[in-house]
C-alpha cells in the first residue's frame, strides 16, 4: 500500500513539473519579439549640401560644436571614400543620382542643361512649360521630373505604401528639389528670388499653395535675413582659409572688395533682390526654417508609415561659385550650416522621437580651388578657352570639311555633331568623331578626348573613361567627350567650379545616422548610387528600378 501511494504521488510530482515546464516553455516562446526584416523608421531625411567637399568634415572640425556634423559622425556610421563614379559633375545628374540609384547613363538627367539633339533644342533638367507656376505669376515654377528616367527611392516608397507614405521636398533651387522628390512626390518646393522672395511649386504637383505655405511666405520669415552677413566667430580665428580680401573672389554689387561684413543695399533692402540670399549663409537657414515648417504642417514621421522628407542646401553652391573653396566666406557658411543641422536633428528628436528617423547626408558634386589661387601657389592650374577652342576647331573643320555645319552643338564638354549633314557629305559618323578627337587633343587645357563609339563599344571599370561612360547616355550625349587637365576649368577668373571626373569634384561626403544605422566608419570605396539601394535595403523595399550601385553592408545594423 505504502508503494502504491509513493508511486501515486510520485506520479503527481512528475505531472506537475511537466505542466510547469510547459507552461514556462510556452510563456517563454510568446516573449519572443516578433521577426523584423526591415527597419520601419517614421521619418527618412535625405540631406543633400551643394558643392560640399568631403574635406570641408576635417578641415573645419575643430570649429563645429557637438551637435551637427560632430553628431553624426559621432552616433553615425561615415563613408570616408565616398565618390561620384561618373561625369559631368553638377547640380541636376547629382540629386538624380544620389535618389535614383543609378548614373546619368540610366536616368538620363546628363546636365543642369543639355542640347537636345533630337530636337535641335537646349533643355533644362527639370523645365516642362505643359505645367504652370504655382504660387508666383513668373515661368519659375514651370517645373517636373519628367525629364528622370529612372523611378527614385522617394518613388519606391510611395509604391511601397500605396501612396500612404508621405514625400515633401525642399531646396532653393528647384532641380534640387524636383529630382529628389521622384515622380511621385506629395510636393516639391523652391525659393523664387529676384523681386518675390516666396517658396513656390508647379502645378505638377498642387493647383495652389497650402494654406501653411502662403502664411510662411507672408510673414517675416524671409525678410529677416535681409541684413547684414557676418562672420560667425571672430574672423581672425578662420585659420582654415585664406585672407578675406583676396584676388579669388567676386565681391557683390556696390562692394569695393569681397570682405566681411558684406552689407550692401540690395541685401539690406526688405522689398527687392532675394536673389542675393542665395549668395550668403543666410539662404540655408532660409531653406532649414521652410523644411521645419514643412516637417510640423505635413505631420511627417508622425505614424507607423514611414514618410520622407528630402531637403538640399544649396547656398554652399552658390558662395562656392562666388568666393570659392578658400574663403572666409566658405569656412563661415559651413559654420553656420552645422548650427542648421545641430537645429534639425534636435527637432527630429522631439517631433518624431530618438531612433525613430533615419538621416544620410551628402552632396551633389565637389569644386575646385580657384585655378589662378593654384598657379600663385605654382601647383599646375589654368582655365581652359572655350571661345578660342571653338574657332579654332571652326578653322580645322572648314579646312577639312569645307564646311562647319558638320557640328551642331559643343556644351558640356561634348562636341554634338549634325548626323544628317555627315550623312550627306557621305562620311562614316565614327570617323568624323575620331578626326575631331584627334583634332582638340592639342588644345591648350585638355588632357584627353574620347569618342561615342568608345563610349558605345567598350566596358571600361576604371580611370576617366570609365567614369565618362557611367555618365554617357546614348540617346542623349555628344559624339566626342574631352577632358580638361587636373587643376584646369572651363569658368570665370574667379570663384570656384565643378564638373569634371577628377577627385576634387567627385569626393564628396557620405554619413548615415539613427534608425537601423550601426556606428562606424569605412575607408572602402563606396560611390554615390551606393545610396539609395542601402536605404531601400534598410527600409525593405524595393530598389529603384534603374538602380546600378549596391548597398553598404557596413551601414546596416544586422542581426
Amino acid at each position: 500500500m505504502k508503494g502504491s501511494k509513493c508511486f501515486f504521488w510520485g506520479l503527481v510530482l512528475l505531472l506537475g513539473l511537466n505542466v510547469s515546464a510547459q507552461r514556462k516553455k510556452k510563456n517563454k516562446v510568446e516573449t519572443v519579439p516578433p521577426l523584423e526584416i526591415a527597419s520601419k523608421p517614421k521619418l527618412v531625411v535625405g540631406v543633400i549640401v551643394d558643392q560640399m567637399r568631403y574635406d570641408y568634415l576635417t578641415r573645419f572640425w575643430d570649429h563645429y560644436g557637438d551637435d551637427g556634423f560632430k553628431r553624426l559622425i559621432r552616433e553615425g556610421f561615415t563613408c570616408k571614400n565616398h565618390h561620384y563614379n561618373y561625369a559631368p559633375t553638377s547640380t541636376g545628374p547629382g540629386h538624380a543620382s544620389v535618389y535614383t540609384g543609378a548614373t546619368p547613363g540610366t536616368h538620363g538627367i546628363i546636365g543642369n542643361n543639355w542640347y537636345d539633339s533630337a530636337h535641335d533644342k537646349e533643355v533644362y533638367c527639370a523645365g516642362d512649360e505643359t505645367y504652370k507656376s504655382v504660387g508666383t505669376d513668373s515661368k519659375a515654377g514651370q517645373m517636373s521630373p519628367h525629364r528622370m528616367l529612372s523611378s527614385t527611392i522617394t518613388d519606391q516608397l510611395r509604391l511601397h505604401t500605396q501612396k500612404r507614405g508621405k514625400v515633401i521636398a525642399v531646396a532653393l533651387k528647384d532641380r534640387g528639389a524636383v529630382l529628389p522628390g521622384g515622380h511621385m512626390a506629395n510636393a516639391a518646393y523652391w525659393f523664387e528670388g529676384n523681386a518675390v522672395g516666396k517658396w513656390i511649386s508647379s502645378s505638377y504637383y498642387m493647383a495652389e499653395l497650402p494654406k501653411w505655405v502662403k502664411e510662411f511666405n507672408a510673414s517675416d520669415a524671409i525678410t529677416k535675413y535681409k541684413k547684414p552677413w557676418e562672420t560667425l566667430k571672430d574672423i581672425s580665428t578662420y585659420t582654415e582659409s585664406g585672407p578675406d580680401k583676396s584676388p579669388y573672389e567676386t565681391p557683390f554689387k556696390d562692394e569695393t572688395a569681397p570682405v566681411f561684413p558684406h552689407a550692401t543695399p540690395n541685401m539690406l533692402s526688405k522689398e527687392k533682390d532675394f536673389e542675393i540670399l542665395k549668395y550668403t549663409a543666410y539662404g540655408n537657414s532660409i531653406t532649414m526654417d521652410f523644411a521645419l515648417e514643412a516637417l510640423e504642417n505635413e505631420s511627417l514621421g508622425k505614424d507607423a508609415i514611414t514618410d520622407f522628407l528630402a531637403v538640399s542646401f544649396s547656398s554652399t553652391d552658390y558662395i562656392g561659385h562666388k568666393f570659392g573653396v578658400n574663403s572666409k566666406e566658405i569656412q563661415d557658411t559651413y559654420l553656420r550650416l552645422d548650427q542648421d543641422l545641430a537645429r534639425l536633428l534636435t527637432t527630429l528628436d522631439e517631433k518624431v522621437g530618438i531612433g525613430a528617423y533615419t538621416l544620410f547626408l551628402t552632396a551633389d558634386h565637389g569644386a575646385i580651388h580657384v585655378p589662378n589661387y593654384l598657379k600663385d601657389q605654382k601647383v599646375p592650374a589654368g582655365y581652359f578657352n572655350n571661345k578660342k577652342s571653338k574657332e579654332r576647331l571652326e578653322e580645322f573643320l572648314k579646312y577639312h570639311y569645307g564646311t562647319t555645319d558638320i557640328v551642331k552643338n559643343i556644351s558640356n564638354n561634348q562636341v554634338f555633331l549634325d548626323h544628317k549633314v555627315v550623312a550627306n557629305l557621305d562620311i562614316d559618323v565614327r570617323k568624323a568623331q575620331e578626326t575631331i578627337a584627334h583634332e582638340i587633343i592639342d588644345y591648350p587645357g585638355i588632357d584627353k578626348v574620347y569618342t561615342g563609339y568608345q563610349m558605345w563599344q567598350h566596358e571600361y571599370t576604371k580611370g576617366v573613361p570609365y567614369v565618362l561612360q557611367m555618365g554617357y547616355h546614348p540617346k542623349r550625349s555628344g559624339d566626342v567627350l574631352f577632358v580638361l587637365r587636373p587643376g584646369f576649368a572651363s569658368y570665370w577668373p574667379t570663384g570656384s567650379t565643378h564638373g569634371s571626373p577628377m577627385i576634387y569634384d567627385t569626393h564628396v561626403p557620405l554619413l548615415f545616422f539613427g534608425n537601423g544605422i550601426r556606428k562606424g566608419s569605412t575607408v572602402d570605396r563606396t560611390e554615390i548610387p551606393d545610396i539609395a539601394p542601402t536605404v531601400a535595403s534598410l527600409l525593405g523595399i524595393a530598389f529603384p528600378n534603374g538602380t546600378t550601385g549596391e548597398p553598404i553592408p557596413a551601414v546596416l545594423e544586422q542581426d
